[in-house]
C-alpha cells in the first residue's frame, strides 16, 4: 500500500513497527525535510508516476511511500497498562476513512491508548485515512475486533467503562464520573450505534446542543468528547 504527504510519511519513517519498502520523491531535497531514511530504496520520480500510484486528487507533497499495512494490536494489551486514568475511542460502523482519519488524529491529540473497530463495516488501513489522520496512524494503535459486543464486555473485564453517545442519551457527559479507564463508544452517522452495542455500554450520553440542530459529524463528536474526558482526567 502506499502513503503520501509530508506529515503521514515523516511519521511512518519514524515508526519502527512500520515497514518501509520503497521511497518516492519527485526530488531529492525532499529527503532533506524527512527523518533518515537509513537503507531503505529511494528513487526520485516524476509528478506522473507518483500520481499514477494514487487515488486521483491525492496531494502527495512530492512524497510517496510504499509500505506494508501496521500489524492489528490485539485488545488485551490494555490491560497491561498500569496509568489509572485512560481513554480509547470504539467506533460502531464508521465507514468513512476521512472520518476515521481525523478521529484518530484527535485521539493522537488527547492521548488515547488505542482505537477499536470492526473486522466488517470499518475502513481498512489505506493512504486516504494515513493522510486524514496527518501521522496519528503510526501514534494510536489499531485493535480490530470480530465482535464488537463482546469487545465492550472484554473491555470491561479491564476495568473500562462504557460511554456510548446517541441523541436519546438521558445524560450529558459532564454528569457521569470520567475518572478511571473509559471506552467512548459512538456509531457510524445516520444509524448511530446499533442496538446490542448501546446494550452494553454502561452509560448512554448526549451532546447538550442548540434546539435547531443537535446532530454532530462522529469526527467532530469523537473530538469533543475525548477533550472532555482528557480535561477531567488531567484535571486542566
Amino acid at each position: 500500500m502506499y502513503l503520501y504527504g509530508h506529515h503521514a510519511c515523516e511519521m511512518a519513517l519514524l515508526n519502527p513497527k512500520r515497514k518501509i519498502e520503497t521511497v518516492f520523491v519527485t526530488q531529492r531535497s525532499t529527503l532533506e525535510k524527512l527523518p533518515s531514511v537509513g537503507k531503505t530504496k529511494v528513487e526520485v520520480v516524476d509528478r506522473k508516476d507518483l500520481e499514477n500510484r494514487l487515488p486521483p486528487g491525492s496531494v502527495h507533497q512530492g512524497i510517496v511511500l510504499s509500505v506494508q499495512p501496521l500489524p492489528n494490536q490485539p485488545l488485551d494489551f490494555l490491560g497491561d497498562i498500569e496509568e489509572p486514568n485512560q481513554r480509547v475511542i470504539v467506533l460502531d460502523h464508521v465507514n468513512d476513512p476521512h472520518n476515521v482519519g481525523a478521529i484518530l488524529r484527535s485521539a493522537a491529540v488527547f492521548g488515547a491508548s488505542a482505537l477499536i473497530m470492526t473486522e466488517r463495516h470499518a475502513p481498512k488501513e489505506s493512504g486516504v485515512l494515513a493522510k486524514s489522520a496527518s501521522g496519528a496512524l503510526e501514534l494510536v494503535p489499531i485493535c480490530v475486533v470480530s465482535n464488537l459486543a463482546q469487545g465492550l464486555k472484554d473491555l470491561k473485564s479491564m476495568g473500562f467503562w462504557c460511554v456510548g453517545f446517541a441523541e436519546s442519551g438521558k445524560q450529558t457527559l459532564d454528569q457521569i464520573d470520567l475518572k478511571g479507564k473509559i471506552a467512548l463508544v459512538l456509531g457510524g452517522e445516520g444509524d448511530g450505534m446499533r442496538r446490542l452495542t448501546q446494550e452494553n455500554c454502561d452509560f448512554t450520553v448526549r451532546f447538550p446542543s442548540a434546539d435547531a440542530f443537535s446532530t454532530l459529524n462522529v469526527s467532530n463528536a469523537a473530538a469533543i468528547a475525548l477533550y472532555d474526558t482528557y480535561k477531567i482526567q488531567t484535571k486542566i
